[in-house]
């Protein structure tokens, strides 16, 4: 950031007209200097090159998928049932508690079936994942990821934020931040809790997540809510009227406005800006959330879900729908994925809830012409383990956190549909070729969205702070189409 930054982010309209003299010099103005002046006026840092994404839709599958249930496939790993983990292959690795005064590490394959989807080969759990196999050749793979964290709240922090400690701005606000907004009648980046079709051990999240950190407020994700209004006291009390509704907000925004030019807390321009956006989302979000005039071919596509408020196919529906209405960003949290027992009893119903609909967002986006600028983002925290953790059955088994490999996947918005990138051992226990660190997926994703990880900064107490942290990251050229 510069002073130039600085004081065209937190200047208000009225700031802005004023020093130009009159509406017409400011128009003029704004004209010449063109739409990235007139973004950053506005609060945005603007994208440093041609965005190939213009929106994410991010599927964080909370508590740490089994990769080698999904789509890591070690078929060797059959004729080792109930063999240890050799210490070679452990070698020293830090172990939760859970697991860690374990006698044995008896070695548990996925009793599942795979086969190789698309043209591409990808080797995937085509059981519980048919209509995901279908779209193999529009999604790009990856089998290298790896973290340091070993514990949901900071691995999930680190995923979200870069940084294992809270208090950081999340993906979604750095892309609110650097691209704005697309819809006045909308927030920039919206927030989704699904709620999993199997509850058995479920992890806490909270807005920390999507907290905006030391980004302006403006930028924090807003949370619909899943059951009830979608965001409280979206509507009128009894009795009160659109217009005096708009005459009390007008009259704390005069008042907001005193206080800004007194103080000149950005905060307070935030809270101006929050206000004025409630009052508009009273009519926009009703229609939003309004699915009665979908298709039946588009509620057929996503699943008999799709018409229960708050399922993971219900949510992804309307994910769909924010990012076509100009949301930047949709963040969906599914949770239950956390399997340290009866992996068999849970994949299933946890593979059932979002096999379909993902697929389904894929095609859905493509008949609409968004699936090219629409990056969507599947994964979770980490990996587990393919030693068993505790008892060990051929029927059930569970498993541990793993924070040296786990798989994600991306399709559309630039990235490489077919790609299958990084390589596990024949544990899927470490990393043999193209390790991705979480800071590397970021900077790759911050580049299809048009921005240089070591550019891409906020001057927060004295520092340049980024995304990515203190570390080079690289962008990871071969997932980019």
């Amino acid at each position: 950031m510069n002073p130039l930054n600085d004081l065209l982010q937190h200047q208000t309209r009225r700031d802005f007209f004023t020093r130009g003299n009159n509406l017409l010099g400011g128009a003029a103005l704004t004209s010449l200097l063109g739409e990235a002046m007139a973004r950053q006026a506005s609060g945005a840092a603007g994208p440093q090159s041609l965005p190939k994404a213009k929106r994410v839709i991010y599927l964080h599958m909370v508590g740490g998928p089994s990769q080698m249930d999904l789509f890591d496939y070690k078929p060797g790993m059959q004729a080792m049932f109930d063999k240890d983990l050799p210490e070679s292959i452990r070698n020293g690795q830090r172990l939760t508690t859970m697991t860690s005064g374990q006698a044995r590490f008896p070695l548990a394959p996925s009793k599942f079936k795979f086969s190789q989807a698309g043209q591409c080969g990808m080797w995937m759990n085509t059981e519980l994942m048919p209509h995901l196999a279908g779209t193999a050749d529009d999604m790009c793979f990856i089998r290298s990821m790896n973290t340091e964290a070993i514990n949901h709240e900071p691995a999930i922090c680190a995923m979200q934020t870069g940084n294992q400690i809270t208090g950081r701005p999340c993906l979604g606000s750095w892309a609110s931040y650097g691209l704005g907004s697309m819809n006045q009648n909308l927030p920039t980046f919206v927030v989704l809790v699904a709620t999993p079709s199997n509850r058995e051990q479920e992890q806490s999240i909270s807005a920390r997540l999507w907290s905006s950190g030391y980004l302006p407020g403006e930028h924090a994700g807003v949370s619909f809510r899943s059951t009830g209004d979608p965001i409280l006291y979206i509507n009128n009390p009894p009795g009160v009227p659109d217009s005096i509704r708009k005459r009390t907000i007008e009259g704390l925004n005069a008042l907001n406005e005193i206080t800004y030019k007194q103080v000149g807390d950005p905060e307070t321009h935030t809270r101006i800006q929050q206000y004025e956006m409630a009052f508009r989302m009273q009519a926009s979000v009703p229609e939003l959330t309004d699915l009665s005039k979908e298709p039946e071919s588009v509620m057929k596509l996503y699943g008999d879900d799709a018409k229960k408020s708050g399922s993971f196919a219900n949510s992804v529906l309307m994910a769909r729908r924010l990012v076509e209405r100009g949301v930047r960003f949709v963040q969906i949290y599914h949770n239950n994925w956390d399997h340290h027992s009866n992996v068999a009893g849970r994949m299933p119903s946890q593979c059932k809830d979002v096999d379909q609909p993902c697929a389904a967002l894929i095609k859905d986006l493509k008949q609409r012409g968004m699936f090219d600028d629409t990056l969507i983002i599947w994964g979770g925290e980490f990996g587990r383990t393919i030693y068993s953790q505790g008892g060990l059955t051929h029927e059930n088994y569970g498993r541990d956190h793993h924070p040296r490999c786990f798989s994600m996947w991306m399709a559309g918005g630039g990235s490489k549909g077919g790609q299958i990138y990084g390589e596990t051992d024949e544990f899927s226990y470490n990393i043999v070729k193209d390790p991705v660190h979480i800071r590397d997926f970021h900077a790759t994703v911050l580049k299809l969205l048009g921005f240089e990880s070591d550019r891409f900064t906020f001057k927060y107490q004295g520092l340049d702070q980024k995304l990515t942290g203190v570390e080079s990251a690289r962008i990871i050229k071969e997932l980019i189409a």
